[in-house]
């Protein structure tokens, strides 16, 4: 197993499937991005921060959730459709939101530590969120078990992270500077750049699917 391998993987099932994860997914991000730019509005970029995670809280547990369930489901020959999906995600909402408050909170404290104890904890959490979906873990007890699942493959995840992730977030930067002036060219740019951001998403499960297979 190594990082190109995830990556290619990765993308074939993205773009093999991208006909039912945009309509799953991107309404809820295009909505995410519409509130965080109402808030940024209305509280000012220096008071975003707290306000802005908040509102990703509430929107986040949704399509992600809905997207494990969607992989899962692939995995096992099952067919739900995204009102399906997005039902079995809104009953998992409460659990999943509390996984992703207590994670937010624990990598932006790490990134305020030299940054590095962030991305540690970022990778260390990993699997939380497929425990919690897949196997029914309660919130601490899946951060619990991604800790000690993640051991031995730190720079595994490390690498195909930063290899999805530093795209985006030089996209990301440039999207601020070119959506200044743009309402609407600002949440059409940063709805398609969180939609891409899925592929962290993505890779880290199908890591989880075959570090399963090696155990079993």
């Amino acid at each position: 197993m190594n990082p190109l391998s995830i990556l290619r993987d990765t993308w074939f099932f993205f773009s093999r499937h991208l006909g039912i994860l945009v309509p799953l997914c991107l309404p809820w991000i295009v909505i995410e991005t519409l509130v965080q730019q109402q808030i940024n509005v209305a509280a000012g970029p220096q008071n975003f921060a707290p306000w802005g995670m908040a509102a990703g809280l509430v929107f986040y547990p949704i399509y992600t959730a809905s997207l494990i369930l969607y992989m899962i489901d692939a995995g096992e020959g099952v067919e739900r459709g995204v009102r399906e999906l997005w039902s079995a995600a809104l009953r998992l909402w409460p659990a999943f939101a509390l996984l992703s408050a207590i994670t937010s909170l624990l990598i932006v404290i790490g990134l305020y530590l030299m940054v590095l104890p962030g991305i540690f904890v970022m990778i260390k959490l990993a699997f939380a969120e497929f425990l919690l979906v897949q196997r029914g873990r309660s919130p601490i007890d899946a951060m619990r078990e991604s800790f000690a699942l993640t051991t031995g493959h730190f720079f595994l995840l490390l690498m195909t992270s930063l290899a999805i992730l530093a795209p985006v977030w030089i996209a990301e930067g440039w999207i601020t500077e070119a959506g200044k002036d743009a309402p609407v060219l600002s949440v059409v740019l940063h709805s398609l750049s969180g939609f891409f951001q899925l592929l962290l998403t993505v890779a880290a499960y199908r890591i989880f699917i075959l570090l399963g297979r090696e155990a079993a």
